[in-house]
């Protein structure tokens, strides 16, 4: 009964929405790669390559999940060499990053919810076990996979309080859906309490740990730094602040703070990366308002444009921000001085930098918590205290260089859950 009435449902909103985002496509561009692909027009093309066996099929919805699943599929070919695995993404941007980390995997855009197009795509790449990372689960997808004996795997699953409870108030639908999930492998207990209390069997549930530390450790490279500063000519030693995917609301916080440590510390430079791209001719008009003029945008560096005494880097391009994160003496992480549940503050940490972040960490508060105890990680409420805490750190860098190593350390110790993942999913076959 709850399965028909959600494609009744599916099928009024399709009515409205396809329209609505095919002539979006048609004025700006965007869904332009994905909506074909997504109502399962053109796969064949990206699987006419895509061989092996097992037939592994890993869903990662957008840039975050792509991070997490990278070091999974690593260990899954560590494990399985002749295995084809497709990895789907649900956003441009995902793909994107799915593109620059070149796992191997065979790339495609998930389908979109609707029966006959999940099962056509499904008779394309014929998995043996999907696995989506997180918690993205769409019924009639699970449905589809039960039905035709493909097994389900969770990794890396996790429940924010804000996603809990929109389940919870509807679990009566959603009992079905979790419960067609073969094994779910969570990155703590709670998050492995949550889904249990959505319906999913409780013996079917493994706490494993969190799969974006090793991604992280492993990425964090000398070499990747130093490509990252001769893009930028950023000078060895250099004191930048960076101040990683905010939000709006926060960039304005960020120029007062700005502007007052260039008082005290002229050296100080600036690179600013909003969280959606989008917003990146917003954030410059802010930067013009507030009379700073020697900013420069990450495009026109990538386009070759060299950087010649501009103290401001607007990075307006997707990719980039764990890159930048290298080059900071110090960091903001955004998404967390507004009520957007924060944003994850190890890309940071892992490359042995201090992070300051708002009180508004539900999405993330397993890593405040890690990050917190090491000492690198200092919640903030105010403007204020953001210049305070960023000038005590500045006086004193033999604490920052501590706490910095300190939370790269709690990170390096995490390790290991991407081979646990991959290993359930080995099991599961």
């Amino acid at each position: 009964m709850w399965s028909l009435a959600y494609n009744v449902l599916l099928f009024f909103f399709a009515i409205f929405a396809l329209p609505y985002y095919g002539l979006k496509m048609l004025l700006t561009g965007k869904y332009r790669r994905s909506l074909g692909p997504k109502l399962g027009l053109s796969h064949t093309d990206d699987l006419k390559s895509f061989t092996g066996r097992p037939r592994i099929w890993v869903h990662a919805v957008s840039v975050g999940e792509v991070t997490a699943a990278a070091p999974i599929i690593r260990e899954l070919y560590a494990l399985m060499p002749e295995a084809g695995i497709v990895l789907s993404t649900s956003t441009e941007t995902g793909r994107q990053m799915a593109e620059k980390l070149a796992m191997g995997a065979t790339l495609i855009y998930y389908p979109l919810d609707i029966p006959c197009v999940v099962k056509k795509v499904l008779d394309y790449v014929r998995p043996d076990v999907f696995v989506p990372v997180e918690t993205e689960v769409w019924p009639n997808f699970i449905g589809l996979c039960r039905r035709r004996g493909t097994r389900v795997v969770m990794v890396n699953g996790r429940l924010s309080p804000r996603s809990f409870a929109r389940y919870y108030q509807t679990c009566f639908f959603w009992k079905g859906v979790f419960g067609g999930i073969d094994k779910a492998g969570m990155i703590s207990a709670v998050d492995g309490e949550r889904i249990g209390h959505l319906g999913m069997d409780r013996s079917h549930i493994t706490v494993m740990g969190n799969a974006k530390y090793d991604g992280f450790a492993a990425a964090a490279t000398p070499e990747l730094q130093k490509e990252t500063a001769g893009r930028l000519v950023m000078e060895t030693g250099a004191k930048i602040l960076v101040a990683g995917s905010t939000h709006e609301g926060e960039e304005a916080v960020i120029l007062d703070v700005y502007r007052r440590l260039r008082e005290y510390r002229p050296e100080l430079m600036l690179i600013i990366v909003p969280r959606h791209v989008e917003r990146a001719a917003a954030v410059a008009e802010l930067l013009r308002r507030a009379g700073f003029m020697d900013f420069i945008r990450m495009s026109q560096i990538n386009a070759g444009k060299r950087r010649e005494g501009e103290r401001i880097v607007l990075v307006d391009v997707i990719g980039e921000l764990f890159k930048i994160y290298s080059l900071a003496t110090v960091v903001f992480c955004g998404g967390s001085l507004v009520k957007k549940g924060g944003q994850n503050i190890l890309e940071a940490a892992a490359w042995g930098k201090v992070v300051f972040h708002g009180p508004y960490m539900d999405d993330f508060r397993d890593e405040e918590t890690l990050l917190g105890a090491a000492g690198a990680g200092i919640t903030i409420h105010s403007a204020e205290e953001l210049y305070a805490g960023i000038c005590g750190l500045l006086d004193n860098p033999v604490l920052l260089h501590e706490k910095g190593e300190a939370g790269r350390r709690a990170i390096a110790t995490a390790r290991g859950a991407s081979a646990r993942y991959a290993e359930l999913v080995r099991q599961a076959l």
